[in-house]
């Protein structure tokens, strides 16, 4: 078993997306202790943007390379093998600006890769990844879900389930702690709701 495990938030130690990525790695590890963990903090380990250097980079030969676009081409190699060997996927995404953090998006645009996560064919696209399980841990400032107004400005949990939906995985779990902004009482309430999501979780597992 190979669990991969994404952490985005800029936060750091303040990051209600990070407490509860400890959490779930907690249990996991200790439901799953012969399992392998491949973590990853996209704020310390960061994934440069996609640019058009990068881009014609794949289209030389090693020797024409500098060492900084070879260092570059095996990360993305390195991302897209982790991403596509794990058995299980969770990843830590808080709305930022009503979308996912700008490191998430380099990390998402390195593992979307034409012939390695999707193919294109004359009745369109056709997801490679394998039907694999993916948990995100959605954490954002204010309630999204349940108003009609508010839900169209997310570009997060959204985006994500048409991102993953389009590489083939179809089994995805939101565990969500929104309104963390609103109030104090309301940020308690959202984490301990998300905690109890997480424990219920392994209790199934267990």
């Amino acid at each position: 078993m190979k669990l991969l495990a994404i952490d985005s938030s800029i936060l750091e130690d303040y990051s209600v997306s990070r407490q509860l990525m400890g959490q779930f790695l907690d249990h996991w590890q200790h439901v799953y202790p012969e399992s392998e963990i491949i973590y990853r903090d996209l704020n310390v380990q960061m994934v440069n943007h996609l640019s058009s250097e990068l881009i014609k980079a794949k289209q030389k030969s090693v020797e024409e390379l500098s060492p900084a676009l070879k260092s570059e081409l095996e990360l993305s190699e390195q991302l897209v093998v982790e991403f596509l060997s794990a058995d299980e996927i969770i990843i830590a995404a808080p709305m930022y600006n009503f979308t996912i953090p700008t490191q998430l998006k380099s990390w998402i645009d390195r593992i979307l890769v034409a012939g390695r996560t999707f193919k294109y064919t004359e009745q369109g696209a056709i997801g490679l990844a394998g039907d694999k399980k993916i948990t995100i841990i959605s954490t954002r400032g204010n309630h999204y879900s349940n108003d009609e107004v508010l839900k169209a400005y997310d570009f997060q949990e959204n985006y994500l389930k048409t991102i993953f939906n389009f590489i083939g995985l179809t089994q995805i779990n939101i565990i969500r702690a929104e309104g963390l902004h609103l109030s104090e009482s309301m940020k308690i309430k959202a984490i301990a709701g998300a905690e109890q999501e997480i424990n219920a979780l392994f209790l199934k597992a267990a």
